[in-house]
């Protein structure tokens, strides 16, 4: 039987995020600046992270039009040890290569923040395919630094302006 119910499970949420997820961008409105806890400017909010040459460094809302039907958003929460100092986990992160292979190269940052108290939120533009890269990067060089969370996200700002605008007449 749980042949029969993975598969099924698998398929209801590839089509929730091709329904949901296409075109979407989020917009995480924490405030906070990403320099914060030493980080390079490289890897400011809407930055291209995937190093290729000459890329955007902001992401548009109206690029999200042109998606590939199969990327989905992924928010990550990168939580901090507060039982370490920043600078320890920082030597931790490069030792084990966080700051070389995070987020692998050809994945799109839409944002990265620093959220006060709770550490870095990340999220990326995901080709379904390459999901398990993205994993396997958090796991390899990220645990041990940072407790990891991850959520599949979609852009809910539009529609919740339309409720709130039909809603409020």
């Amino acid at each position: 039987m749980p042949n029969v119910v993975a598969p099924r499970r698998s398929a209801v949420v590839s089509n929730f995020l091709r329904r949901n997820l296409a075109g979407a961008v989020l917009a995480v409105s924490l405030g906070v600046a990403s320099l914060a806890h030493g980080a390079e400017p490289s890897a400011a909010p809407g930055a291209d992270m995937s190093g290729a040459p000459g890329a955007s460094s902001a992401a548009p809302a109206t690029s999200a039009a042109a998606a590939p039907d199969d990327t989905f958003l992924l928010t990550i929460f990168l939580r901090h040890d507060e039982s370490r100092p920043l600078p320890k986990i920082n030597d931790q992160l490069r030792a084990q290569g966080f700051f070389k292979t995070f987020p692998p190269p050809g994945i799109e940052v839409v944002s990265w923040y620093v959220m006060m108290g709770i550490g870095q939120v990340v999220t990326l533009r995901v080709p379904a395919s390459r999901l398990r890269e993205v994993n396997r990067a958090i796991e390899t060089t990220a645990w041990g630094g940072y407790r990891t969370e991850f959520y599949p996200t979609y852009d809910y700002k539009a529609q919740a302006q339309h409720m709130r605008a039909t809603d409020a007449k």
